[in-house]
């Protein structure tokens, strides 16, 4: 952008040191961040036939004053003004509310524009705004800008104009000719202009496209040129793995690997190999198989001469990753060791001692990994399970364990692909999206809170034939907010249902450590047939012979988290189900029902629930890393993001993005943000 276009807003006409304070807490100081402060909406003021408008919607109509209007007070300063107005074939009544002024404008058979609610049932429009005359409306869209301050929409419009006139022709266009004329975007200055004083819809819609477009494209050389520069100035390892061992391993597996797990094995070998650091996200449904595939690209690790570690966010899901791989790898001779905040005393000097001189092929822990007593003799490849509960820097503490390892990131969590692409734009993402043979479809029900007793009759069932049973709920203990079932009370009315037959367990966030761990543990081998829980249960925890999931108040999660939990059953041979309890009363929450029913699928739930809820769901606000745009919409314009991410990779790639004129303002963009220099962005 033009260099003078940095100047302070107080350059424009009109504005003062007040009004430059109330810009500033909108975060716009320069004339710049004027010119992109855009409208959030826009007022529509088309005319409309009234047979398309629906009951309690906005509309803009003109007409001819069919009655001498009538004004009643009641009480000081309350008035009530009322008129007929004759608009096209309909003879409406026109209310306007404390606006009695208006009494002398308003004459018999003139022609008047209001702008207010339609009542459907009364026929009648309740006005906040009117003015004389045909076509009094000069345009279809007025811009609603957020507001702070002293500041009023109609004072934003009037500083923007002024701005438009003073610093207008310092706009420059930011987008090479190739792409403008490929896409057929309107140039920088008529679409800022369009974004703040439309004509009409076609010019709204040509702008958005435009900024839609700049936004992603932006964002993704970003994202390209980071993953360009880490690649070319973190030189990874060449882990040269040995290719008969690796085979046999594969070989001596108890069940053969499915075709996407065969392709992801083949991304993560070739990676391995190169010069280059691997930064890849593994995504997989629940109980595709990635734990397999991190057991492979570790062995093959250690066949080159590499420790490896795996990190995972709780103790429970660490013993279960230990269990499996140490009876994958064992039988090769491979020492994998679980280190976690329990591993304490003797033991655990022993195991740090063994890690540094290297006796330790495979170390598998908690967030203790990371801590500073913990050092490995030659750390190759890293592999951190469902990456998104840990933080940024604990993930980059973990990788600077070794001399720039090889990074895997895994996750259950479905993220849908518009996601993924934006999110992890500077990572390769492999997908896992086939089941190994011989899993059966956990079958979902969705039943009313009147039918429990059914439910729990079912539940029995499945009790009296020796498998066990999870029922989650939102939360601990009952809120005078919330009419939700809670843990506590679900706890104290199964133990008295199936008092005598069988156990009945609790579960949840506000027990400690080792509370939870005796909990799981009882669940595990049985001693507890019934375990009441909250969503502490979403992630990893492994019980193949529970084959029952009930979830109250299904209606308040996500579709995502609703998957995340049924992913605990099923995990057997035998049939599983899972019962959603829910009286949604929105048609969304109505919607999330049926879809969980007619779907198993992850990865489509996951973009339903992206178009239901939105991005900031998928991932904690703080480290979502989602970035927040101005125009765009990632699930709606979904398809620029995809074409802007393409032309991105293809441009970062080329030899003339970086010497050729046409692309300067990119290029500066990019210095811009810091990326050249190698700074990680937020």
């Amino acid at each position: 952008m033009n260099p003078n276009l940095n100047q302070t807003i107080l350059n424009i006409k009109g504005i003062g040191e007040e009004t430059a304070e109330s810009f500033a807490e909108m975060n716009v100081f320069t004339i710049e961040d004027l010119l992109e402060y855009f409208p959030y909406r826009y007022e529509d003021y088309r005319l409309r036939d009234l047979a398309d408008v629906l009951h309690e919607e906005k509309v803009t109509v003109e007409g001819k004053v069919h009655s001498e209007p009538s004004l009643v007070y009641h009480g000081r300063k309350k008035s009530r003004l009322t008129i007929r107005l004759l608009v096209d074939r309909y003879l409406i009544k026109v209310v306007f509310f404390n606006q009695p002024y208006l009494k002398n404008k308003i004459i018999m058979n003139e022609t008047i524009t209001v702008t207010g609610k339609w009542d459907a049932h009364r026929q009648t429009i309740t006005a906040n705004e009117m003015q004389v005359g045909t076509n009094a409306k000069a345009k279809d869209f007025e811009p609603v800008y957020a507001l702070k301050g002293k500041l009023t929409t109609k004072g934003i419009r009037k500083f923007m104009n002024l701005a438009f006139k003073q610093f207008g022709n310092l706009i420059s266009e930011n987008l090479p000719v190739t792409l403008t004329n490929k896409y057929r975007l309107l140039n920088r200055r008529d679409a800022l202009l369009a974004m703040h004083f439309p004509q009409n819809s076609e010019d709204l819609k040509q702008a958005r496209r435009r900024f839609v477009y700049e936004e992603f494209l932006l964002f993704q050389l970003k994202m390209q040129a980071l993953r360009k520069f880490e690649r070319e100035h973190s030189p990874g390892l060449t882990l040269n793995y040995d290719l008969i061992k690796l085979k046999k391993f594969i070989e001596s597996l108890p069940f053969p690997l499915t075709n996407a797990q065969k392709r992801v094995v083949n991304e993560i070998l070739t990676e391995l190999k190169s010069p280059y650091r691997m930064n890849r996200l593994l995504q997989g449904d629940v109980g595709s198989g990635k734990t397999v595939v991190a057991a492979i690209g570790l062995y093959a690790g250690v066949t080159a001469g590499f420790q490896g570690a795996l990190m995972v966010p709780t103790e429970i899901l660490a013993e279960q990753h230990a269990e499996s791989l140490k009876s994958l790898l064992d039988p090769f001779s491979i020492r994998c060791e679980l280190l976690t905040s329990s591993v304490k005393g003797k033991r655990r000097r022993e195991i740090l001692q063994d890690l540094a001189e290297g006796k330790i092929d495979i170390l598998i822990g908690t967030h203790a990994l990371i801590q500073d007593e913990v050092s490995f003799q030659k750390l190759g490849f890293v592999i951190t399970d469902e990456q998104h509960r840990f933080g940024v820097e604990q993930r980059r503490v973990l990788r600077e364990k070794g001399e720039n390892p090889d990074v895997l990131f895994m996750t259950a969590t479905p993220i849908p692909r518009t996601l993924a692409i934006t999110v992890f734009g500077e990572m390769d993402v492999s997908i896992i999206d086939e089941m190994p043979a011989g899993r059966k479809a956990i079958e979902t029900y969705w039943a009313k809170p009147e039918m429990l007793e059914r439910v729990l009759t079912f539940v029995e069932k499945e009790l009296v034939k020796g498998h066990q049973a999870y029922v989650i709920c939102p939360l601990i203990e009952e809120s005078e907010k919330l009419d939700v079932q809670n843990a506590i009370d679900v706890h104290t009315t199964l133990t008295h249902y199936f008092q005598n037959r069988y156990n009945v367990g609790l579960m949840h966030g506000r027990l400690s450590s080792d509370e939870k761990d005796t909990v799981m543990k009882a669940f595990s081998s049985n001693e507890v047939q019934v375990l009441v829980s909250t969503t502490v249960v979403e992630v990893g925890v492994n019980v193949p012979n529970a084959t029952m999931m009930v979830i109250y108040d299904a209606e308040r999660f996500g579709l995502s988290q609703l998957h995340q939990l049924r992913g605990r059953v099923g995990r057997g041979s035998d049939q599983s189900f899972c019962i959603l309890l829910a009286a949604p009363k929105s048609e969304v929450g109505q919607e999330r029902m049926k879809i969980m029913t007619e779907t198993n699928d992850g990865f489509v739930l996951s973009e339903k629930d992206l178009e239901l809820r939105g991005p900031g769901d998928f991932f904690g606000k703080k480290q979502s890393g989602i970035p927040e745009f101005k125009i765009a919409d990632m699930v709606h314009d979904y398809r620029a993001l995809e074409t802007a991410r393409s032309d991105a990779s293809i441009l970062i790639q080329s030899q003339s993005f970086w010497t050729s004129p046409d692309y300067v303002h990119l290029r500066n963009t990019l210095e811009e943000s810091g990326v050249l220099e190698g700074e990680k962005l937020d």
